[in-house]
């Protein structure tokens, strides 16, 4: 009896609820609110600017990668197998040997992995963008960063404080040039390859 009292009660509450927008979840600043609104201005912007042929190899690749268009292809190809083997009665053998199931079933792998690669080169385009735009803002916080350090150390000399002795912050304070990491990176990887 008291759960039911309790479930109607939440009930109520449920049906009674606000009708307004709620507000937003802490933490969720003005200026996350503004990069996610530009974020999602910039797929639309991208997803408009696409071509014709674009948009036919996303459609179709979205298509084919659904549960749907198996289950269409088992149909088909099932009872195309069905009637080809005899397990049909009545039904015409019109390709016992299977050959032009196998053909059709080719020449669709050939168009269809053509359109997953027009679609991935779009997508991997798209990613190659969003790298360079991280790499981007990670080497401008790198900076600031080293900056902030220098501006804290300098209040912090200010302050009195012995902070001369600490070989972290003199590694931190210098800026990183990124072509020097890159050169480094691709040296290690040339030797781990050899």
């Amino acid at each position: 009896m008291d759960s039911n009292l309790r479930w109607s009660t939440v009930s109520e509450r449920t049906v009674k609820g606000p009708t307004t927008t709620p507000p937003s979840p802490p933490g969720m600043s003005s200026v996350l609110e503004r990069n996610m609104q530009a974020l999602q201005e910039r797929r639309l912007r991208e997803e408009s600017s696409a071509t014709f042929e674009d948009r036919i190899a996303q459609a179709i690749t979205r298509f084919t990668g659904s549960m749907r268009f198996v289950y269409i292809h088992v149909a088909i190809f099932g009872a195309w197998i069905l009637c080809n083997v005899g397990l049909i009665p009545g039904a015409p053998r019109f390709d016992p040997s299977l050959v032009i199931l196998a053909m059709v079933a080719s020449v669709e792998a050939i168009f269809l992995s053509t359109f997953v690669l027009i679609s991935q080169n779009r997508i991997s385009a798209a990613a190659d963008r969003r790298a360079e735009l991280d790499l981007q803002v990670s080497l401008l916080a790198e900076h600031e960063i080293t900056k902030l350090v220098g501006l804290v150390r300098a209040i912090a000399e200010h302050q009195g404080l012995d902070v001369r002795t600490d070989a972290e912050l003199d590694e931190i304070q210098r800026d990183i040039a990124p072509e020097v990491v890159l050169d480094e990176i691709e040296a290690k990887t040339a030797l781990s390859e050899s």
